[in-house]
């Protein structure tokens, strides 16, 4: 019994060493998705017990590398923010110091290379994107700005609006995940805050406009957050559709455009839904993704207009509109040939995602035309990349048969 009570501790701890070196090599690899699942595991104590070969702990280990999104799920699975380095800084002092610093002056000092920096720009998850630095072997991402503004509330900092729009502006790319971070910390005050957030529409600033309209829709969407039933009235969608409508008729920067089509896709005001069917096919394809997404109502409903949009953005020349257009179709349970036959089309697509989603979509319209996409999909692919729209499949197949089988 000795021994294999021995045996059994054993194994237990090689598998926590084993969790612990996958975890970091998933920080390492800013795989915040593949870390989140290792997390989800762990307690907080067992999270915060995880310590890197510097010394660093999870959370500090991934603000050194840069990673917004992986500090964000860190933080929510109990990432401790006392925790220091061995130079006495907690998370929020370590990324101050890269964001002062900046990237690739801290890389050259850490690595003494002095060729040229590689840069790639990549997505963290759905909070915006960040640039990679690469140099010396070491590489980090230039996220520090968007984890300080992260980070400062949990020390109980609080920044003024316009301290958080000066944050923003310092970056030129308004899809830099400091965007992100600074409208979502900006708008938390709720409907406190909409009057100054309207204010900017008259600014010549495009990305004041936009800081503006990305929070007058984070408040809606906060609101919406707030409702105990879907059917309580929220008088902000009214109030933002009044507003955005208008300044969308005005509107010249593409991506002022895009954050007002977001706004308006997600409004419960009839109203929102006539510019639609056009901006689907504005020449900026975020803009023509938010309007896709909006039009999904209106193409359940039947509305001609709609489904042409969205049945000529299948064949879009940008696959993540395709996608969208795809995606436009999820609560259709019917559908004319035309648009069976337009997603058979996709089913040969370039794109991966693309061909996926045709299929399903066909699948939950019974025809079976993308049962071989679906079919050849690994078991990675079924558990994890297609797992919510094939669970929506298969529960649709199986209530079919089901029914075809009481059927008498």
């Amino acid at each position: 019994m000795t021994e294999q009570k021995e045996q059994k501790e054993q194994t237990e701890q090689t598998e926590q060493t084993d969790g612990v070196r996958l975890l970091l090599a998933a920080v390492d690899a800013y795989d915040s998705k593949f870390a989140d699942g290792l997390m989800s595991g762990m307690s907080p104590d067992e999270v915060n017990g995880v310590v890197a070969e510097d010394g660093r702990s999870l959370l500090l280990r991934a603000v050194d590398r840069g990673a917004y999104s992986l500090v964000e799920r860190i933080l929510d699975r109990g990432g401790d923010v006392r925790l220091t380095d061995a130079d006495g800084r907690d998370a929020l002092a370590l990324a101050t110091y890269w964001h002062g610093t900046g990237v690739e002056a801290e890389l050259r000092r850490r690595t003494g290379a002095t060729g040229p920096v590689e840069r790639v720009k990549t997505e963290e998850d759905s909070m915006g994107s960040t640039t990679e630095f690469t140099l010396g072997g070491r590489t980090v991402r230039d996220g520090h700005s968007a984890i300080v503004t992260l980070l400062e509330p949990v020390y109980g900092i609080t920044r003024t609006f316009g301290e958080l729009l000066a944050r923003a502006l310092a970056e030129p790319d308004v899809d830099h995940s400091v965007w992100w971070a600074a409208t979502f910390e900006a708008a938390s005050p709720g409907p406190a805050v909409w009057d100054t957030a309207a204010a900017l529409r008259d600014r010549p600033d495009p990305r004041e406009r936009y800081f503006g309209a990305e929070i007058l829709r984070s408040v809606v969407i906060g609101e919406r957050l707030n409702e105990v039933s879907e059917d309580d009235e929220d008088p902000y969608d009214g109030l933002l559709v009044d507003l955005f409508l208008p300044w969308l008729a005005e509107e010249t920067d593409p991506r002022v455009v895009r954050s007002l089509t977001a706004g308006l896709a997600n409004a419960r005001d009839p109203r929102a839904e006539e510019p639609l069917p056009a901006l689907a096919r504005h020449p900026d394809a975020g803009t023509r993704r938010w309007a896709l997404s909006g039009l999904s109502y209106l193409v359940t409903g039947g509305r001609p207009e709609a489904v042409a949009a969205v049945v000529e953005c299948l064949r879009d020349e940008d696959p993540t509109v395709r996608q969208a257009a795809c995606a436009a179709f999820v609560w259709t349970r019917a559908a004319s040939p035309a648009v069976k036959d337009a997603l058979a089309e996709r089913l040969t697509d370039e794109d991966l995602d693309v061909r996926v989603m045709a299929a399903v979509r066909l699948g939950l319209l019974d025809d079976p035309r993308g049962d071989e996409v679906v079919a050849g999909l690994d078991e990675v692919e079924e558990t994890d990349r297609y797992r919510w729209g094939l669970l929506d499949l298969w529960s649709h197949q199986r209530a079919r048969a089901n029914s075809s089988m009481r059927t008498p």
